[in-house]
């Protein structure tokens, strides 16, 4: 296993091998360091999971060409591409206003395309997808 550690300057990164791989953000003052090991192909997605500062219910595309998910509750370096079947599944019967739905609805979306939740209660976790 081969760590980076890459640094901004100005607008430029300059890297370094064989070190753990160190991410400064120009909007922060804050150092957020972030171990990335190799893909782990066999690997179960866990969801939801968290990666920075947010909670994830599905699979990421973070700046890369295919979506991803942690094998850990909090990301800790292990991680795989997702494959069909990782992709989150609709949760129901799920309540949203003041209604139980047993599938999925059209209600609430402004282009009238059919969408789910991705846990029981919407109105409390407002987490959701499109339909297929």
């Amino acid at each position: 296993v081969i760590f980076v550690v890459m640094e901004t300057t100005g607008n430029s990164l300059s890297c370094l091998i064989e070190c753990q791989l160190i991410i400064f953000y120009k909007y922060s003052p804050t150092m957020e360091t972030v171990t990335h090991l190799p893909e782990v192909k066999e690997g179960k997605c866990f969801f939801p999971f968290r990666y920075r500062d947010g909670i994830f219910h599905d699979c990421v595309q973070f700046r890369v060409k295919h979506k991803w998910c942690s094998l850990n509750e909090t990301y800790q370096g292990y991680w795989k591409y997702c494959s069909e079947e990782d992709f989150a599944k609709c949760v129901f019967p799920f309540w949203y206003r003041h209604l139980i739905y047993w599938g999925c609805t059209e209600d609430g979306d402004s282009f009238g395309k059919a969408w789910c939740s991705l846990t029981r209660n919407y109105n409390k976790d407002r987490v959701w997808k499109y339909c297929d």
